[in-house]
């Protein structure tokens, strides 16, 4: 996946698309990231933005502690996996409803090119993991002076 800049209308360019799916897969449990449908997996929703000198990546993990969190950077692809492991506290049969989803994850991100992995920094607070990737030197703005 590479780095776009969101588009708040793109989402509806394609709403009958959507819609007509949702009597599509009634039947079947499903999760909808993007464009895609997924089948009895999750994956966290993420936030991918830029500020003055660094892209930002934020990842909504709740449940997973931090031992339990992989990032890797290897040709360009930043990836992150984990497990969000099932509460196992009550049987099956005494839920009225369940919905969160459990299991192992896994999201990978294209890196703009010259980006130094060494220099990322991540946190995880409060459920939310945090990337900051610093902009190459060749993407960062140069102001000039004019004399």
């Amino acid at each position: 996946m590479e780095l776009v800049r969101w588009n708040p209308h793109r989402r509806l360019t394609n709403f009958n698309d959507r819609f007509g799916s949702l009597f599509d897969n009634f039947s079947y449990p499903t999760l909808r990231h993007d464009d895609t449908v997924t089948h009895g997996d999750w994956h966290p929703v993420v936030d991918i933005y830029e500020d003055e000198g660094a892209f930002v990546v934020t990842a909504e993990i709740p449940g997973v502690d931090k031992k339990d969190i992989e990032i890797d950077v290897k040709d360009r692809v930043l990836t992150l996996r984990g497990e969000r492991l099932s509460d196992r506290a009550s049987k099956e049969d005494t839920y009225y409803r369940r919905e969160r989803s459990y299991g192992k994850f896994e999201r990978t991100f294209s890196l703009p090119e010259n980006v130094n992995a060494d220099t990322i920094e991540a946190s995880f607070k409060d459920g939310v993991l945090k990337l900051e990737i610093p902009k190459p030197e060749e993407i960062k703005p140069k102001s000039i002076t004019v004399h």
